[in-house]
């Protein structure tokens, strides 16, 4: 599907770098205090490092795993800044 996470970045205070299959590229932020239950081993940063990609979702050990559909829609809703048009270079 097009929501399928194709590549992923832990970054500092529980943010992922996502991109997914359609190219559409931005940052999911999750909450410390809403990381509860199945999803309470993500608080430790080090584990929270260890995310990776199990068949086009965000996934860690453990069968821990996030629905890309909603990351997708997280991302897509927030503001994105134009992409500046690139230059032709001179053997353009």
């Amino acid at each position: 599907m097009y929501w399928d996470v194709v590549e992923v970045k832990a970054e500092p205070h529980y943010c992922l770098l996502v991109r997914f299959k359609d190219g559409l590229t931005g940052r999911v932020r999750l909450r410390r205090e809403e990381l509860t239950g199945a999803l309470a081993s993500l608080r430790d940063e080090q584990f929270f490092k260890q995310v990776f990609i199990d068949h086009g979702a965000v996934a860690w050990p453990g069968e821990i795993d996030l629905a890309p559909d909603a990351m997708y829609a997280q991302v897509a809703s927030q503001p994105h800044e134009p992409h500046a048009p690139q230059q032709a270079g001179p053997y353009a």
